[in-house]
C-alpha cells in the first residue's frame, strides 16, 4: 500500500521523558491567516539522563520562526527543525532552562479541525489526542503536566471574547484596535487539555455554590441569537455539579466553568480544564427543534464532560494506552447520573442496545482490540466503543463484584492517592484491591483480552433432591493478535423464578462463589448446584446485564414469557421479551430468504401486548418493550452469510403481523398517551411520547396507508413527534405524495436551523431500499449540504453507511464504491472524519459472498490510493487483514 502509515507505538516501549516540563507561558497573536504563537517552556533534565540526550519536541505541519534558549538565539548547529519535530542539543546539565519557540499558523485553512482552527469567525482549538503539536513544538503526551499561563491578543472588533483554561487574570485595550486577555490554570495539566476560544459570541450566565460554600461562575457561550436554546444545558450542568458532590464527593476547583458551542467539531465535546468545547448539537435545544433524545443526550454529555474534571483532568492518563481510564470510567459516571435523573431500568436498556449494536460488532470484527490496547498506529482510531462503552461496563463490573460501599471506598482512595498524577490501569485496580482486600488480577483480564465472552448454560432440576444444577462454560473467541484466551472473572447476576412468579431462595449453593444474586464465574467450566428449590425453576440470567457477554441457553417461549411477566429486574423482563422477538425475526429472515411465508409467533404478540398495556410499568419501559430488535441486531444474531434484504423483509413482515393482530390495543395506547399543554422535556413526558409513537408505528403498519402518519405529522407540536411522524412516512411510504409534501414542508420550516436540517438529511438517508443511494447523491447537491461540516457529512453519508442496511449493502456493491469515493475525497481535508466513516465497513465479512466480494474490492480501492492519511490507512489495513 502506498500510504503515509505513521509509526506503530507499543505499550511496552513506554518510558518517561528525558526532560521535565515545569511551566508553560503561551502568547497568541490571533490572525485568520497568520497567527503567531510564542511558547515559553521551562524544563530541567531528569536525573540520570545523559548530557548527550537532546530535547525532542513534537510538531505537526508547523512553521518555526524563532527559537531561543534563556532568551538567546540558539545556533543553527544545535537544533534541527522539520514540520513534525524539533530537536535541540547542548542543553544545561541540571539547572532549569527556558526554551522560547515561535511558530506561525493559518487557522482559516486548518480543515483538519485539530490544533487551532477558525469556524464561523470563531477561533477554536481541539487538542485531544495530539492536536497541541499543531500549535507549537511541544512534548505532546499526556504524562507531561504543567501549569499554564495564556495571553491572547486579537482584533477587538473581530474577537471581543478571549477565553482559555483556568481563572481570568485580566485584560485591556492595546490602543491599536487590539486587546488582550490573560488566563492562568493553577492545576498542572497535559497539553491535550489546553483550550482557546476567541470570537463574538452570546452568553448564558449562572452561578453554582459548591458544598464548601464557594461560588462558581457558570457561562455557556453560543452563537448570538441562540442563547435561549442553552437553558437546558445550563440546568444539566448545575445538576451534574450537585450530583458529583453528592455521589462521588467531587467538588469543582476553579472560580469559573465555561462551555463554548461550535458547529464545526470532529467530536461530541471536549473536557478541556474549565473551558469545555462542545459540538453545538449537544448544547442547543428547545421544544420546536430538539427531540426527547436530544435533551437526554445534552444532559448526558454535559455531565460526561463535567465529570472529566476529576476522572481525566485532575487524574489523567500516563499514556494513550490508558485512555479507558478516563473515558470508560467517566462513561460509567455519566450513565449513573442519567439513571438517577431518569429511569434506571430504561437507561440500562438503552445502554445495552447501544453496546450490542456498536461494541459487540467491533469485538467480533477485524477492528477488535482490548479495552486497553497494547499498540496503535493512529491514536485517533482508538476512540472506540470498546474503550468507552466496554470500558464503562468493566467499571460497572468492579462495582458489582465489590458492592456499593467498597466500590465507593476504592474510588475515594483513587482520588486521594492519585490527584494531580498521570496514572495507569494498574494504579486504578490497585486502589480497589487495597480498599477491599480482594485480588482482582483475574478480573483485570477484561482490560487485556479483546472479544465478547460467550457463556453457555444448561440446567436440570431434581425434584427428589430439590436441587437445580447449572452447567456453565465460558469461551472468549480469538481476535486479531490474540488467539489464546484465559478464563475471565464474570459476575453473573442470576435469579430462579418459580411458576407462580415468586423467586426461589436456595438454602445453599455449591460450585461457585455467590454474593447475593451474583454468581462469580471464574473457571472455563463450572457446575453450580442450588439446594432447597421446591419446584422446577426458570433461571433468569445476567440481570441488569451484569457482564457484557453473549449467552447461549435454550429456553422455551413459556419460560421467557414467565420472566417477561414476573421478573423483579425490569431489564431482565425486557431481555426475555427481546430474546423472544429476536428468535422470531431470525426465523423470519430465513423464511424470506427462501421465499417462504413468514409467521409471527402468538407468544410474541401476547408478550408485546402484555408489556405495552401494563399500566403498572412506566411508559418509557413499555415503549422499549414494543421496539423490536433492529436489522443490525438480527444480522449480528445470524452471524454470517447475511442477506440484508431478507433480514429487512422478514422484520417488516413480523412488524406488520404483530400490528394487525393487536391494532385496536395500539390505537387505544395512541389515545391514552396523548399529552396536552406545553412541551416538557422531563422523563415522564418523554416516556409517554415514546410509548405513543411506538404504538403509532404499529397502527400505521396495520393500516397500510400514509394518511395516519401524515395526520400525526400535521398535528405534531414538538420535534419529537414531528420527526417521528416524518420518519414513519419516509420509511413506510417513500414514494407517497404525503411523504414528499412533508419532507418539503419540514425543510422549508427549518431551513435556517442547521441541527434540524441534519435530521432531515438523516431521515432520508435511512429510507430502506437500493434506491436510497441515488437520493443520497442528489442530496449532496442540495445547497444545504456542506461537505466541510462534520455534522452534515455524518448526518447524510455517515447515517447512510452505518444505519441503512439495505441501501448501503446493495447487491451490486455500488453503496461500498460510493463510500470509498467519499472517504478518498474527505481524507485529505479531515482524516479523522474519513476514518470514522470507514469503520462502517467493519462487519463486511459477515455478508453473503457476493456482497462481501464487492465490499472487499471497495476496501482495496481505498488501500491502493496514494497518500492516505495514517488514520485511514490504519483502519483499512486492519479491516482487510482481520
Amino acid at each position: 500500500m502506498r500510504t503515509n502509515t505513521g509509526q506503530i507505538i507499543h505499550l511496552e516501549d513506554y518510558r518517561p521523558t528525558d526532560f521535565v516540563l515545569e511551566r508553560v507561558d503561551l502568547t497568541f497573536e490571533l490572525d485568520p491567516k497568520e497567527t503567531k504563537v510564542e511558547a515559553r517552556l521551562i524544563f530541567h533534565r531528569r536525573g540520570g539522563v545523559s548530557l548527550a540526550a537532546p530535547l525532542v519536541l513534537d510538531g505537526d505541519e508547523l512553521t518555526l520562526t524563532g527559537l531561543l534558549l534563556d532568551q538567546e538565539e540558539i545556533p543553527t548547529a544545535l537544533y534541527e527543525a522539520t514540520p513534525d519535530t524539533l530537536t535541540i542539543r547542548g542543553l544545561p546539565e541540571t539547572a532549569p532552562f527556558e526554551i522560547t519557540v515561535t511558530t506561525l499558523l493559518s487557522p482559516e485553512t486548518n480543515t483538519k479541525l485539530m490544533g487551532l482552527y477558525r469556524t464561523s469567525n470563531v477561533y477554536c482549538t481541539q487538542c485531544e489526542a495530539e492536536g497541541f503539536r499543531r500549535i507549537t513544538y511541544f512534548p505532546d503526551r499526556p504524562d507531561v503536566l504543567a501549569a499554564y499561563t495564556v495571553n491572547i491578543i486579537a482584533d477587538k472588533a473581530e474577537a471581543p471574547l478571549l477565553l482559555s483554561n483556568g481563572n481570568y487574570l485580566g485584560g485591556a485595550d492595546m490602543g491599536d484596535g487590539r486587546h488582550f486577555a490573560a488566563w492562568f490554570d493553577p492545576h498542572p495539566k497535559p497539553s491535550y487539555l489546553f483550550a482557546l476560544v476567541a470570537g463574538d459570541l452570546g452568553v448564558v450566565e449562572d452561578t453554582f455554590t459548591t458544598a464548601s460554600g464557594r461560588e462558581v461562575a457558570l457561562k455557556i457561550y453560543v452563537e448570538r441569537g441562540k442563547e435561549a436554546r442553552a437553558a437546558y444545558a445550563m440546568d444539566a450542568l448545575k445538576r451534574s455539579m450537585k450530583w458529583d458532590e453528592d455521589v462521588f464527593g467531587r467538588e469543582y476547583d476553579l472560580d469559573i466553568f465555561m462551555i463554548v458551542a461550535v458547529s464545526d467539531f470532529n467530536m461530541g465535546a471536549m473536557e478541556n480544564k474549565g473551558l469545555n468545547i462542545f459540538n453545538d448539537k449537544y448544547v442547543l435545544a428547545d421544544p420546536e427543534t430538539a427531540t426527547d433524545a436530544d435533551y437526554a443526550n445534552i444532559e448526558a454529555i454535559i455531565a460526561h464532560e463535567y465529570f472529566h474534571n476529576w476522572t481525566g483532568n485532575r487524574i489523567t492518563c500516563r499514556d494513550w494506552f490508558q485512555l479507558c481510564l478516563k473515558e470508560g470510567l467517566t462513561v460509567y459516571r455519566d450513565h449513573e447520573f442519567s439513571a438517577d435523573m431518569r429511569s434506571r431500568a430504561v437507561k440500562r436498556i438503552a445502554e445495552v442496545r447501544h453496546l450490542k449494536s456498536e461494541q459487540f460488532p467491533e469485538d467480533a470484527g477485524p477492528l477488535a482490540h482490548p479495552v486497553r490496547p497494547t499498540k496503535y498506529r493512529e491514536i485517533n482510531n482508538f476512540y472506540t466503543t470498546t474503550v468507552y462503552e466496554k470500558g464503562s461496563e468493566v467499571t460497572r463490573m468492579i462495582a458489582t463484584i465489590l458492592g456499593r460501599d467498597l466500590f465507593k471506598k476504592g474510588m475515594d482512595l483513587y482520588f486521594d492517592r492519585h490527584d494531580g498524577q498521570a496514572v495507569t490501569i494498574e494504579d486504578f485496580i490497585a486502589c480497589f484491591e487495597d480498599a477491599s482486600g480482594r485480588d482482582l488480577s483475574q478480573f483485570s483480564l477484561w482490560y487485556h483480552q479483546a472479544g465478547t465472552p460467550l457463556v453457555s448454560a444448561a440446567g436440570s432440576y431434581d425434584l427428589e433432591k430439590q436441587t437445580f444444577t447449572l452447567l456453565l462454560e465460558q469461551t472468549v473467541p480469538p481476535t486479531p493478535g490474540q488467539t489464546a484466551k484465559e478464563p475471565m472473572h464474570i459476575p453473573l447476576r442470576i435469579g430462579l423464578l418459580l411458576e407462580d412468579g415468586s423467586e426461589a431462595k436456595p438454602s445453599a449453593v455449591s460450585g461457585a462463589d455467590v454474593t447475593g444474586d451474583v454468581l462469580h464465574l471464574t473457571e472455563r467450566k463450572q457446575t453450580v448446584v442450588f439446594s432447597g428449590i421446591p419446584s422446577r425453576p426458570v433461571p433468569s440470567f445476567n440481570r441488569g446485564f451484569s457482564a457484557p457477554i453473549n449467552l447461549h441457553f435454550e429456553q422455551s417461549a413459556h419460560d421467557r414469557a414467565l420472566i417477561a411477566r414476573h421478573e423483579a429486574d425490569l431489564f431482565a423482563r425486557w431481555q426475555a421479551l427481546n430474546a423472544m422477538a429476536l428468535d422470531n425475526l431470525v426465523k423470519a429472515a430465513a423464511q424470506a430468504r427462501n421465499g417462504e411465508p413468514t409467521a409471527c409467533d402468538d407468544a410474541l404478540v401476547e408478550g408485546l401486548l402484555a408489556a405495552a398495556t401494563d399500566d403498572r410499568l412506566e411508559p418509557a419501559f413499555r415503549a422499549q418493550a414494543l421496539s423490536l430488535p433492529s436489522e443490525a441486531d438480527i444480522a449480528r444474531e445470524i452471524g454470517s452469510n447475511n442477506d440484508p434484504n431478507a433480514i429487512h423483509a422478514g422484520r417488516q413482515a413480523i412488524l406488520a403481523a404483530a400490528a394487525a393482530a393487536a391494532k385496536d390495543s395500539f390505537m387505544r395506547l395512541v389515545k391514552e398517551m396523548a399529552l396536552s399543554g406545553p412541551f416538557r422535556p422531563d422523563a415522564e413526558s418523554a416516556g409517554r411520547r415514546a410509548l405513543r409513537n411506538a404504538a403509532l408505528s404499529y397502527v400505521v403498519y396495520a393500516d397500510g396507508r400514509p394518511e395516519k402518519a401524515a395526520s400525526a405529522f400535521g398535528a405534531a407540536n414538538n420535534m419529537t413527534d414531528l420527526s417521528f411522524a416524518l420518519t414513519l412516512l419516509a420509511h413506510r411510504f417513500p414514494g407517497a405524495a404525503e411523504t414528499a409534501a412533508a419532507l418539503a414542508e419540514f425543510k422549508k420550516r427549518f431551513v435556517d436551523n442547521a441541527l434540524v436540517i441534519d435530521k432531515w438529511f438523516a431521515i432520508q438517508a435511512t429510507i430502506p431500499g437500493p434506491g436510497t443511494l441515488d437520493r443520497v447523491k442528489q442530496l449532496m447537491s442540495d445547497p444545504l449540504f456542506n461537505a466541510s461540516n462534520p455534522n452534515r457529512v455524518r448526518s447524510l453519508i455517515g447515517t447512510f453507511a452505518f444505519s441503512n442496511l439495505t441501501g448501503f449493502n446493495r447487491a451490486d456493491g455500488e453503496g461500498y464504491r460510493f463510500l470509498a469515493r467519499q472517504i478518498l475525497e474527505i481524507d485529505p481535508r479531515n482524516p479523522q472524519l474519513a476514518a470514522r466513516l470507514l469503520t462502517s465497513m467493519r462487519s463486511w465479512r459477515s455478508l453473503e459472498e457476493k456482497r462481501a466480494d464487492h465490499a472487499r474490492n471497495a476496501l482495496q480501492q481505498i488501500a491502493d490510493a496514494p497518500n492516505l492519511s495514517a488514520d485511514v490507512s490504519d483502519i483499512v489495513e486492519r479491516t482487510l487483514k482481520g
